[in-house]
């Protein structure tokens, strides 16, 4: 997301129809921030020059070390794959699902780096890349592609390349050989992408085939029927773009009528749309309602849709939804999903990560205030985990575990430093960068976090890393003189890519109807025309944005959930007491009974003694009693998904820690339920070493080669347990299990914890953890180039300092942080406080409840409980409960080593690997051997020896 420049705004010679400079709309804008920024100032200590230069020229560094591990390993594939040092193919590597539809073999990575280069002053770089763009990239690939990442990543990132390209052509030193081929290829795949708009609605497609288009049978797509709200709506500035450069109106003419369309289908009576849309009839799928994910880049395109083209009627539009948002969505500094019919009613209990693009949309907007609060909780989670979780709860427990480096978070915090001035966001860059230095970074690049709680790898770099986070950090350190363009000439889209603010008075074609007005009634007090004045905006006081932060320094660690959600106004002011929430429920409480048949929910006894509840909504007192009733069964539902989850064990973590790899490879592993348990008991560390015979089944005949050591077995043809007594009386100290389906990864497949045999374990002392065939192949290959490998089994990824202490060791990676490991101490020591006992239940449409013993509590239970592992031989594995999934539902599979039960948040399923039809481009797999590894991370640690002097 977002608006370019320092204060990103339209500058006096970008004039908008009937307006004033755009800064009236925004507080960020170059009129309004010069006051604003001698207030907000003094809050907090201002950061030197010399030390802004030095961050600047650590994001540097840190780009080339991407982006050079990209082109020397990976291009021309799509994507880097860090962990491996080679690139991701379409058709080469297991499907990822949805994930893999950014891919079209056209160099994706390369395309979304191409404005880069130029923002970050590498202009040589830029004029290479360009030529190899022209030279290598085909689009008329035999691949099925996302129409929304393909309009953002690659027509962004080629109308991005020739924005810059055009404007170091007219500057006269680079580029003069260009003529606007980056642009014809950006007009190309605009009109392969046209096709997906062949709807009754105008609503595309959400893929479509490069080569064939749409319905074709060879195109292998066209028969969905359901897309994203912003999958239609995140279109406009990228095809508004492409007609004003081209002249050619069709672009910015379908765009408009998608837009258009969503606007017609909002919820009239909340002003929201919801997540999901038939693209046919325009009925909602899912009619959940936020800014997070399948919807926030339709808000932001609504704004910055007025901003480059000059029409009213988008900012109309936006400032209504913007409405509803704060209304409804907005309970600072939480924005939790509602429904579309029912705003009062939160449609679920946590947030996902891509919300973190809201602040410095609403820095756009001016509504600085809620912009300040919900950066600062998100702030509070990253120095937590580290990095921000997909998705967390309401009370800041992670609730999907992954973090594929998105750059949201450094966009806001650019915005926010952009409007305020305020050096308090510097240091929040200074820890974005060090965190990705400490945890992310790999000899290859920088790899995504697989579990930001144990800190284990995934083997990705998405191609937003390079487009996005490096351009964001190096623009919050600049200063204008370290940029060769102006860049408050610019506006920014969704994915960072730079479009020219002088588009809106070009090839003004377009036929415009006002649909806004029509369907509304606008409050004029939501329309400021002018610029606001910036002693209300922004109040005179030096500590103002500080006194906003304040209060929310120690949000997540003094989090109650009960808190968190919202009340009804109406029920504080008429003096009722708050509803009951299902975690405060006790059977065993009249009162609470009583409350229940208030809101219509019914107690049903059993015949085995349980009771069961259902709600029906006409029984209910009041349609607020009712409401209060759906909240409260959802809630019962939330609460059984999250207790099944944390009965279940988390994720291990096995961190290579000899030389080269110095604890810098960490790799998601399964657990046993058997043997010793990592989560309380000190790691174990020790060499590696593969047990004769492989598969463990039997006395190991050469246990001299195991004693002490860490054992390697490959899984099969006996159960988990019989492995690990093997090998333990052979005298290993711990064993891992490497999967022997050739292929499996973490990345494409559900974890596994091992269970035990039926029988009793408690003879079993070691830990056993569970490798994919991927990560162990990591481990097996380490071993044939350097014989011996030394590995740390733990609960989670340990700090490289404590683990490299007393050993001689390149002082680069000695970096401990003395402050972050109290931190870590203390979100332990936090979360285990989390872990109180909750009356869960596990259920699909009833409730089943048994009352305790104890006359204070009553526990909750479904008829459908998972079988102990224990009590079968059988592998099971069972889904992890998901949002619109039965969590009491399982399936089975057979297996001799024994139950594997499903631990992964997010199951994503592994589809049929498609074929590789690109004939243009060399597209085999690079292996790149261990020597070659190191001889890069020689180069790595020069460079950081380098730096060392400057604290890296």
């Amino acid at each position: 997301m977002s608006e370019a420049g320092e204060g990103g705004g339209r500058v006096a010679g970008s004039p908008l129809p009937r307006r004033a400079p755009w800064s009236l709309v925004a507080a960020t804008a170059t009129l309004c921030l010069v006051s604003a920024t001698s207030v907000w100032t003094a809050g907090a200590a201002p950061m030197s020059r010399e030390e802004k230069q030095k961050l600047g020229n650590q994001v540097l560094e840190m780009f080339d070390h991407a982006y050079g591990n990209y082109m020397e390993h990976a291009y021309p594939a799509d994507e880097l794959m860090p962990l491996t040092c080679r690139g991701r193919v379409r058709g080469q590597e297991p499907s990822r699902g949805d994930v893999d539809d950014a891919l079209g073999k056209f160099s994706l990575t390369l395309i979304d780096s191409l404005d880069t280069l130029v923002v970050l002053n590498k202009t040589k770089e830029f004029e290479d890349a360009v030529r190899k763009v022209l030279r290598d990239v085909n689009l008329d690939n035999d691949v099925v592609v996302s129409v929304f990442e393909t309009n953002i990543r690659v027509l962004g990132g080629l109308l991005g390349g020739h924005s810059l390209a055009i404007m170091l052509r007219e500057k006269g030193e680079y580029m003069q050989w260009y003529n606007d081929e980056l642009l014809q290829m950006a007009k190309q795949l605009g009109y392969k992408l046209l096709p997906a708009f062949n709807t009754t609605s105008g609503l595309p497609y959400p893929r479509i085939n490069l080569k064939f288009g749409i319905r074709k049978p060879e195109a292998r797509t066209g028969t969905e029927t359901d897309t994203c709200t912003a999958c239609a709506g995140t279109l406009i500035l990228e095809f508004a773009a492409l007609s004003r450069f081209t002249g050619a109106t069709i672009f910015e003419e379908y765009a408009r009528k998608a837009l258009d369309f969503l606007w017609e289908k909002r919820q009239r009576s909340s002003n929201l749309v919801g997540v999901t849309i038939n693209i046919h009839t325009g009925d909602w799928v899912r009619k959940d309602s936020g800014v997070g994910a399948g919807i926030d880049s339709y808000y932001e395109y609504l704004l910055k849709a007025y901003v480059l083209l000059g029409d009213d009627s988008f900012l109309e539009r936006f400032n209504t939804h913007y409405d509803a948002i704060m209304r409804y969505i907005s309970q600072p500094p939480l924005l939790l999903d509602v429904h579309i019919h029912k705003p009062m009613l939160n449609a679920r209990t946590w947030m996902d990560a891509l919300l973190a693009f809201f602040p410095g949309l609403q820095v756009l907007k001016g509504d600085i205030r809620p912009a300040i609060e919900t950066h600062e909780m998100l702030y509070q989670v990253i120095k937590k985990h580290n990095f921000l979780p997909e998705a967390f709860t309401t009370d800041f427990r992670v609730h999907w575990a992954q973090h594929p480096l998105r750059p949201e978070f450094a966009e806001s915090t650019y915005f926010l430093y952009k409007a305020t001035g305020d050096p308090y966001y510097l240091e929040v860059g200074k820890t974005l960068i060090e965190n990705l230095n400490k945890y992310a970074r790999v000899p290859c690049g920088f790899a995504a976090m697989k579990d930001v709680r144990t800190g284990s790898h995934e083997d990705r770099m998405d191609s937003f890393f390079l487009a996005e986070m490096f351009k964001y950090l190096y623009l919050l350190f600049a200063d204008k003189e370290d940029i060769i363009f102006d860049i408050e000439d610019y506006i920014f889209t969704t994915e960072a890519h730079l479009l020219p603010l002088w588009l809106s008075t070009t090839n003004q074609n377009i036929s415009k109807k006002n649909t806004t007005s029509e369907y509304t009634e606008l409050d004029d007090s939501n329309f400021d025309w002018t610029c606001p004045n910036t002693q209300i905006l922004f109040p005179n006081d030096p500590l103002y944005a500080q006194s906003i932060r304040e209060p929310l320094k120690n949000v997540v660690d003094k989090s109650c959930p009960r808190g968190i959600i919202r009340v009804r106004e109406e029920s504080f002011r008429s003096g009722a007491k708050p509803p009951l929430r299902a975690r405060d429920f006790m059977a065993t409480n009249p009162e609470h009974l009583e409350i229940l048949k208030k809101m219509g929910v019914s107690l049903i006894h059993l015949k085995d003694g349980r009771v069961q509840l259902v709600q029906h909504a006409i029984q209910a007192a009041s349609s607020i009693d009712a409401e209060d009733g759906l909240r409260f069964m959802q809630e019962m539902i939330e609460l059984s998904s999250q207790q099944q989850k944390e009965q279940q064990l988390p994720p291990r973590a096995v961190q290579i820690v000899s030389h080269p790899f110095f604890g810098r490879v960490v790799l998601t592993a399964g657990p046993a339920q058997f043997g010793l348990d990592l989560s309380k008991h000190k790691e174990t560390r020790g060499f590696v070493a593969s047990s004769k015979p492989y598969n463990g089944c039997s006395e190991l005949t050469n246990p001299e080669a195991v004693m002490g050591k860490i054992a390697l077995i490959q899984r099969g043809q006996c159960m988990f347990a019989e492995k690990a007594r093997n090998i333990q009386n052979a005298g290993a100290i711990g064993g891992i299990v490497i999967d022997d389906n050739e292929g499996s990864s973490s990345d494409t497949a559900p974890l596994f914890q091992m269970a035990g045999d039926g029988k009793d374990t408690d003879d079993i002392k070691i830990p056993m953890l569970f490798l994919f065939s991927k990560e162990g192949s990591i481990i097996l290959d380490a071993i044939r180039e350097h014989e011996e490998v030394e590995v740390l089994l733990s609960d989670k990824a340990r700090d490289r300092a404590a683990i490299l202490k007393g050993k001689m060791t390149p002082s680069y990676i000695i970096n401990s942080n003395a402050e972050m490991e109290s931190e870590e101490q203390t979100s332990s020591e936090n979360d285990s406080q989390n872990q109180s006992a909750e009356q869960v239940i596990s259920l699909s449409q009833t409730f089943d409840l048994v009352d305790q013993e104890s006359p204070d509590e009553s526990s909750v239970h479904s008829h459908l409980e998972p079988t102990s592992p224990a009590e079968t031989p059988d592998a099971t594995s069972i889904s992890p409960s998901g949002e619109t999934s039965n969590p009491t539902e399982s399936h089975e599979t057979t297996s001799l080593d024994g139950e594997c039960t499903d631990i992964d948040n997010q199951l994503e399923e592994q589809s049929e690997t498609e074929e590789d039809s690109s004939p243009n481009v060399s597209w085999g797999k690079k292996v790149q051997p261990i020597d070659s590894i190191l001889a890069d991370w020689n180069e790595d640690i020069e460079a950081f020896e380098m730096m060392e002097k400057d604290e890296l």
